[in-house]
């Protein structure tokens, strides 16, 4: 299955950091894109965005300073299935990603994905003491249907406080 193909620039104001793409992402080469994942409406009502972009839009995302990458580059049905190693090494990956590209922040989209990429068990949702050079880091939820707890809503409210902190 092919890699999916990071979406950044240097100097993005927000690069959003998804767990591994899922193999919809990863057949179609569009970050997000198994029908149901609310990462899509939770820019738009966060403010990101000025409507809610399809995945095959994403390169909109650009021009408003807006970013896409991945912890693991390994496609997978559900996150489950990547190891501990794994998310150590895209963990290492990300780092270096974000020392070259300096974005203003770096937005992980799932809890225990940034715990396990930083070995940071107590980390908690929300913006981060830890600093990767200039660049400040962010939790949010998971936007996954799996992640059915955070309601799309609830979801949006998470993704508008990190729009609050960057603009």
């Amino acid at each position: 299955m092919p890699q999916l193909p990071d979406l950044i620039a240097p100097n993005l104001r927000v690069l959003f950091c998804g767990i591994n793409p899922g193999l919809v992402s990863a057949a179609t080469g569009h970050h997000f894109a198994r029908p149901g994942n609310r990462f899509w409406p939770a820019l738009q009502l966060a403010g990101f965005t000025p409507r809610i972009f399809r995945p095959d839009e994403q390169a909109e995302l650009l021009d408003l300073g807006l970013g896409i990458t991945n912890v693991v580059d390994r496609p997978s049905a559900k996150a489950d299935e990547l190891s501990k190693a794994e998310f150590r090494a895209g963990g290492e990956k990300l780092v270096e990603k974000v020392l070259e590209y300096e974005p203003q922040w770096l937005a992980v989209v799932g809890i225990t994905a940034y715990r396990d990429a930083f070995g940071e068990r107590k980390a908690a949702m929300g913006r981060q003491v830890r600093t990767i050079g200039r660049t400040q880091l962010w939790i949010l939820p998971n936007p996954s249907g799996l992640n059915a707890h955070y309601t799309l809503p609830k979801l949006a409210a998470a993704y508008a406080e990190l729009h609050a902190a960057a603009y």
